[in-house]
């Protein structure tokens, strides 16, 4: 049985966030890390560092308890006839990469072409979080946001576009900030016909 939890609907208010209680080894671990870093873990600033971090990084991970096809269940059949592509630009996003944990922080492009039915759009932006609040790699991250829509929607064609810039290239290593990265997943009438591919993205910006 999943242990995700039901998704507001589409207008309701965002619930509280639960009361997170950080075990004592959790806590013991961020310590640990904090003094091989050559600080001081009982200095004042850091006391309550320990328990603050612990409390973020579930709330950064929050994704592995929400099951991403749940927010494409709800469907509708009445659209009057339209059968031209779906698109949500731009959807903000952050992500922790599962190499370095260092910050993933982009925008995503999500489009599909209905084939039956249609969902509500706020739902494309939950399924793209639901899988980015989770240790991710970005080409993993956008192949599980295209194959969650193809597999839920059943539709003509999906077309997923990510940009991104990573920390762990930015901050750390070769540090170069300013650089982006681009992936894609295309589906259905999208990778099979051109002229498709090039609509939706010209639509994106990406053309």
């Amino acid at each position: 049985m999943s242990d995700a939890k039901p998704a507001p609907e589409d207008g309701d208010l965002i619930a509280a966030p639960p009361v997170v209680v950080v075990p004592d080894d959790v806590a013991e671990a961020i310590r640990t890390l904090i003094r091989w870093a050559g600080d001081d873990p009982t200095r004042e600033g850091l006391v309550d560092t320990p328990r603050r971090v612990a409390k973020a990084w579930k709330e950064y991970c929050s994704g592995y308890a929400d099951d991403p096809a749940h927010h494409l269940e709800r469907i509708f059949e009445e659209v009057g006839g339209y059968d031209e592509i779906v698109l949500l630009r731009d959807i903000p996003f952050q992500s922790h990469c599962e190499h370095h944990m260092a910050p993933i922080v982009g925008k995503a492009h999500i489009a599909y072409l209905p084939n039956n039915w249609v969902v509500g759009i706020s739902k494309l932006a939950r399924v793209l979080h639901a899988y980015a609040r989770r240790l991710q790699v970005q080409e993993r991250l956008t192949a599980q946001v295209a194959d969650c829509i193809w597999e839920k929607l059943q539709p003509k064609g999906v077309a997923v576009v990510i940009e991104a810039t990573h920390g762990c290239m930015t901050a750390r290593g070769v540090r170069t900030p300013g650089v982006s990265m681009t992936t894609s997943r295309m589906m259905g009438v999208f990778r099979d016909d051109e002229r498709s591919r090039k609509e939706v993205l010209a639509l994106m910006g990406c053309g």
